[in-house]
């Protein structure tokens, strides 16, 4: 099925494929989720990839079919360390981090650090080559907004002592600090603001276990899908071979340095509905399980993607039933 949806995403790019071609790609975090698609397929479209992955969170089997390929180099690094590179750089893809809010309590310090020591070196990385740089921030940056659909000129309602801080306030940070180089180095640094997305290869085991492949995987065993609060509270999700197209037009676009673009889904659905079309499409006996809503979980979550249709030429093309069936067909493949 990768190999498939590998394919969809390159015919939807057009003339950005020619612009891929011979470039060398640096994508940070290259075994997560995102990361291991973005680089399947900037492998097929001929591009020399780096992948950098401490495999903290990422998975050596996402990239376990790139391993042998000539235009392909898997790095085992912590990119908040410094790293240094012969070849010159084109491009820079800063996908480095923990993103699961079950992360946040445990591994705080490394979140923090991958979107702040982490962005720093990869910048770094970028004016020393005198590469573009595409960091891939989040709307949490927007904390519990007020604003709905979310525009990029929200300037957010964060608590910075709260328990989603960790995450939210280093990508803040990071933005700042790709801001700042743009200012002082003139630097080519573009921002997504990436709302949430889902697809084969997320994680759905222990701590990684985000809502989509958290409902699939419980309601796949019949077990009680957990919902936080009444489940009222809604998301836009957005399939990953949208996303990646996106992802691949913002970095490879000529013209876009310094924007911040909104990616994802503008299609708003409440959590208790997600649960519910996910139990008719497994055809699970899973009962829903209610449990306390974690302090500072966003009401309401839907992007403004305005500027996303207009500069990326981008529209999300994969309705959610069809995305969750293709990310249920994966896990039942597993």
């Amino acid at each position: 099925m990768n190999a498939r949806e590998v394919k969809e995403i390159i015919g939807t790019l057009g003339d950005i494929r020619e612009d891929v071609h011979g470039k060398t790609v640096l994508v940070t975090g290259g075994a997560g989720f995102l990361g291991s698609w973005l680089c399947d397929v900037l492998v097929e479209l001929d591009a020399n990839v780096l992948c950098i992955d401490n495999l903290a969170s990422g998975l050596k089997s996402n990239i376990s079919e790139l391993l042998d390929k000539d235009n392909f180099t898997f790095i085992r690094h912590d990119i908040t360390q410094p790293v240094f590179f012969d070849e010159d750089l084109d491009v820079v893809l800063h996908l480095a981090s923990r993103a699961s809010p079950f992360e946040f309590q445990r591994f705080p310090i490394q979140i923090l650090k991958a979107n702040t020591l982490g962005i720093w070196v990869a910048l770094g990385l970028a004016k020393r080559h005198k590469a573009r740089l595409l960091y891939t921030s989040t709307s949490e940056i927007y904390g519990n907004a007020t604003e709905i659909p979310t525009s990029e000129e929200y300037t957010g309602n964060v608590n910075p002592i709260g328990a989603r801080s960790c995450y939210d306030e280093a990508k803040r940070c990071g933005e700042s600090f790709v801001t700042a180089y743009r200012l002082e180095h003139g630097m080519d640094a573009r921002i997504a603001r990436l709302f949430n997305t889902y697809g084969p290869r997320m994680r759905a085991d222990d701590i990684y276990g985000r809502v989509v492949p958290r409902f699939i995987d419980q309601a796949l065993k019949n077990a009680p899908i957990t919902v936080f609060g009444d489940g009222s509270q809604t998301r836009s999700f957005c399939y990953v071979t949208d996303q990646i197209e996106a992802l691949l037009r913002f970095a490879f676009l000529e013209d876009l340095d310094g924007k911040t673009v909104n990616v994802g889904s503008d299609e708003e659905i409440t959590i208790v509905a997600l649960a519910e079309i996910i139990k008719k499409l497994t055809n699970s006996a899973s009962n829903i399980k209610f449990e306390d809503l974690p302090k500072d979980d966003p009401l309401r979550r839907r992007p403004d993607i305005g500027k996303a249709k207009d500069l990326l030429n981008w529209k999300p093309k994969v309705g959610l039933e069809k995305g969750l069936e293709r990310t249920i067909r994966w896990f039942r493949m597993k």
